[in-house]
This record gives C-alpha cells, structure tokens and sequence, in this order.
C-alpha cells in the first residue's frame, strides 16, 4: 500500500519566499522533514493558510495558525485539504499524519470514514516527547 506523510506547518518561518519545506524553520519541523525523507516517504505539509501543500511550491512568509481558529472554521480547512488528498490520491492509502490535534481533529475523521488508513505517532505526545521521538527514530 502506498504511503505519504502529512506534516504540519509551523510558526517559525524564513523572512523571504522560499520552498515550503524550507520555509518552514522550527526545530520540530526540521526533525519531522528529516525523518519522514529518511523513511523515503512522499510528504506533504498541511498549511493553515494553504491547506494541502506540496513541499516544493514556493510561498511568501505568512503568519496563520489553527490554533486559535474557532472549530467551524478548522472544520472547514480540515474539508478543504480532504477534498485536495482524494483529489491527489483518489485511491485509498495509507496517510501518517504529523501534526497536532487542530490539525488532525477532523481531517483524521473524514479521512477514515473514506477507508484511508491513518497513523498519527505522535499523537499521544507532549512537544517535549515529540521531539525525543523523532531522535529516536532517526537514523544517525
């Protein structure tokens, strides 16, 4: 079964436009990028602003989270960025997700009840623990 990763935007940025995956500057992100390349996993990056974007697309700087978006409007991104995966990857596959819970609250839910598979490792994490657990599955 065909698998891709989902990583999520984070708040530290580079200041000028740049590749998605280089935009992006956080100590998480760049743990999350080293791990899902070094499982050899095609990854997207769930953006806040852009929904589902590809890791290569070039944008400008931005400052928009999930975080404080109220829940029908984090519902609404969640069915944005469903409708671009079904339309990149019509046929069931397996989506690791890395990211956290406004991120995965509804798009895990749409996801499943398409009979996609959904693995969320971290799930259960604190950053802290996240962090650890990136380490420990990098391969040094």
């Amino acid at each position: 079964m065909k698998s891709i990763a989902l990583v999520s935007c984070v708040s530290k940025k580079s200041s000028k436009p740049s590749p998605a995956k280089e935009l992006y500057q956080s100590t998480w992100f760049v743990k999350a990028k080293a791990y899902v390349e070094q499982q050899g996993l095609d990854w997207y990056i769930l953006s806040a602003k852009y929904g589902l974007l590809h890791r290569d697309r070039i944008i400008e700087p931005y400052e928009q989270t999930l975080h404080e978006t109220p829940a029908m409007l984090r519902k609404q991104w969640a069915e944005q960025v469903f409708q671009q995966l079904t339309s990149e990857f019509p046929d069931s596959i397996q989506m690791q997700i890395f990211a956290g819970r406004y991120y995965r609250q509804y798009l895990v839910l749409f996801l499943e009840s398409a009979n996609y598979t959904v693995i969320t490792p971290l799930s259960q994490l604190g950053i802290g623990q996240q962090l650890q657990w990136f380490d420990q599955h990098l391969k040094r």
